[in-house]
Parts: C-alpha cells; sequence; structure tokens
C-alpha cells in the first residue's frame, strides 16, 4: 500500500510544476538569436519553408532520442547508449527485410516479392530490438547496481559491436526501396514528412505522460529524491527499468526513421549521437542532477544544432565548427545548472 506522502521536487513544488525554467527560456533566445544570425546571412536560402522542413527532418532522429534521454536525466541517469541502440536497432531491421523480400537471387536483382510483407516485419524488429536494449540497460542499472554511466558505457560497445559483427563492418544493402518511398520520403497529405509526423507525435504524447500522468510524476519524484520516492511507496527499480526501456523503444523508433530516410543501416555512423542528444536535452534546461527537465525544452535543445549545422553549410564553414559551438553552449548550460544547484543548497 502507498504511503500518503506529497512527493516533491528539488524546487521544493510538487512533481510536475516545474517545466519551463529560466535557463529554458534563455536558451529559447538563443536558438531565436541563431534565426536571425543565419536570416541576415543567408535570407531566403535560410528563411525558405524548404529548408526549414529539411531541418526538421534533420532533427526528427535527433529529436525522438532526446524524449527518451529527458526521462532518464530527470531521474538523474544518462544512457550512454542510445545512438549504438539506433544503429543495431537500424541493422537487425535492414537485415530482417532483406532476407524475408525474397531469395538472395532476387534482391540482388532488387525483385522483392514479399516486401509488403517483409517491411513491417522488420520494423518490428528493429523496434523490439530497441526495446531489449532498453531492457538489458535497466536491468544492469536496476539489478547489478551500476552507475547508469559506466552501465550504458559498456552496452555502448555492446550493442555497437553487435551491429558491427551482423553487417560486417559495411553499410546493409538490397534494402527494399518502399521503405524509403512509402516511410523516408514520403510526404503525408503532401505536406507533412513522415518522419516529421513520428516526431510531432512522439512528443506530444511525451510531453503529456510527463506533465499530466503518474508516470511523470514519478519520474520527477525519483530524479528529487529516490530515497524519498521510496517512502512514498514508489517502485523506483520498477520505474526506472519503465524509464529505460522507453529510451530504447524510441532510440529504436529513430533507427527505423534513419533505415528510411537512407534506405540503408549503416553502423559508421552516428558515433556522436550519444553526445548530441545528452548536449540537446541538458541545453533544454534539464538538470543533469535530476528532477528538473521538459519535453518542450528538450524539443528546443534539439533545434539548436540542427540550425548551427544548416547555417553552417548553406554558409559554407566546416562542420567542425558545429560541434565546438555546441560544446561551448552544453559547457554554458551545465555551469548555469551548478550555480542554481548551489544557490538551492545554500538557501
Amino acid at each position: 500500500m502507498k504511503l500518503a506522502v506529497r512527493l516533491r521536487t528539488k524546487d521544493g513544488r510538487e512533481p510536475g510544476l516545474r517545466r519551463f525554467g529560466i535557463s529554458s527560456v534563455f536558451i529559447f533566445l538563443i536558438l531565436l538569436a541563431l534565426i536571425v544570425i543565419f536570416a541576415i546571412l543567408e535570407g531566403d536560402a535560410f528563411l525558405s519553408g524548404k529548408n526549414f522542413m529539411n531541418i526538421a527532418v534533420d532533427a526528427s532522429e535527433l529529436l525522438l532520442m532526446a524524449i527518451g534521454m529527458t526521462f532518464v536525466i530527470i531521474t538523474a541517469g544518462i544512457d550512454l547508449s542510445v545512438g549504438a541502440m539506433l544503429v543495431l536497432s537500424s541493422v537487425v531491421a535492414a537485415n530482417t527485410m532483406v532476407s524475408l523480400s525474397g531469395t538472395p537471387q532476387q534482391v540482388h536483382h532488387y525483385v522483392y516479392p514479399h516486401q509488403n510483407v517483409a517491411i513491417p516485419v522488420g520494423i518490428l524488429v528493429g523496434l523490439a530490438v530497441g526495446v531489449v536494449c532498453g531492457l538489458i540497460n535497466g536491468l544492469v542499472i536496476t539489478r547489478l547496481k551500476l552507475t547508469p554511466f559506466i552501465a550504458t558505457l559498456g552496452t555502448l560497445g555492446l550493442y555497437l559491436g553487435t551491429a558491427q559483427i551482423l553487417s560486417g563492418g559495411v553499410n546493409v544493402p538490397y534494402v527494399p526501396p518502399a521503405v524509403q518511398s512509402q516511410i523516408g520520403t514520403r510526404d503525408l497529405f503532401g505536406v507533412l514528412p513522415v518522419p516529421i509526423a513520428v516526431a510531432i507525435v512522439a512528443v506530444v504524447i511525451a510531453a503529456l505522460a510527463l506533465r499530466q500522468t503518474r508516470f511523470g510524476r514519478y519520474t520527477y519524484a525519483i530524479g528529487s529524491s529516490a530515497e524519498a520516492a521510496r517512502k512514498a511507496g514508489i517502485n523506483v527499480e520498477r520505474h526506472l527499468l519503465k524509464v529505460y526501456v522507453l529510451s530504447g523503444f524510441l532510440s529504436g523508433l529513430a533507427g527505423i526513421i534513419d533505415l528510411a530516410r537512407f534506405n540503408t543501416a549503416s553502423p559508421g555512423t552516428h558515433t556522436l549521437d550519444n553526445l548530441n542528444v545528452i548536449s540537446a536535452v541538458v541545453i533544454g534546461g534539464a538538470s543533469l542532477f535530476g528532477g528538473i527537465g521538459s519535453i518542450l525544452g528538450s524539443v528546443v535543445g534539439t533545434f539548436i544544432p540542427a540550425v548551427l549545422q544548416n547555417g553552417f553549410i548553406i554558409e559554407g564553414v566546416q562542420a567542425f565548427w558545429q560541434q565546438a559551438t555546441i560544446g561551448v553552449i552544453l559547457i554554458l548550460a551545465v555551469y548555469i545548472d551548478q550555480r542554481r544547484k548551489s544557490a538551492e543548497e545554500r538557501s
């Protein structure tokens, strides 16, 4: 039986009341400033509707993983394996689609007699791989009692190595082109690309779950104080397991989107996804100390690197500057977070 204890987050409010703090508003202003700067520098080349659509499509995969990472970081955890889960999910899904679409001779001649079955099965298998990977992360953390950093650092190598073994270290060939034409490059109602639509649905569901449900309140409570959450009757280990499974599922979904966009699965890409996802969530106002974060903030944090990358490409600036700039913004965000935490401890 649960105890009648009112849960509080680190800012003294009930879980779910703090959503979009000062740091998140600040980072939103940074995003607007970047848009204004690139608009001044490049004009219509940057401000066109087509370009903004391209930015949103590029950000969709990162955003899906950032949603899962938001829940993880709010619990005071971390998941370094998100990029590896994306790669493994896409490789397994691609191999499944290829093997079920027809005989080796048929698919090598780009004939796919069974693709109507192979593609949905491949998608389901890819999502299942993400769920299993997230479950492994959660079990290692809750049962073996390893810190999330060490646990997911280890599984990062495990998942990425497995993907490279299954693919031979090269892109998976002969993926049915219908995956790309019907999902990756398809526009719903002729205007909204499928990757963006999937990301929007995920954002809405996650925002409602974090704000309106018991699952969201428990997530904030555990991040604020796991011990207090236990005293309130929350099964902390079981909830953490669910959070890491959610992160794995969304990483698997991002892997399916990646497969659909490029019509192949590449084990050599996404090496910096874990850094970019964590940066997006922290820049968006989530606290690495737990208990604070929002989906809206993570959305804003996700679009900052996407806008930077797009703007730098149009400007002809080397991509290395993007990572350097994101690193500076991340350091600033963590510094603000530490100052906030120190001020709370003194008060």
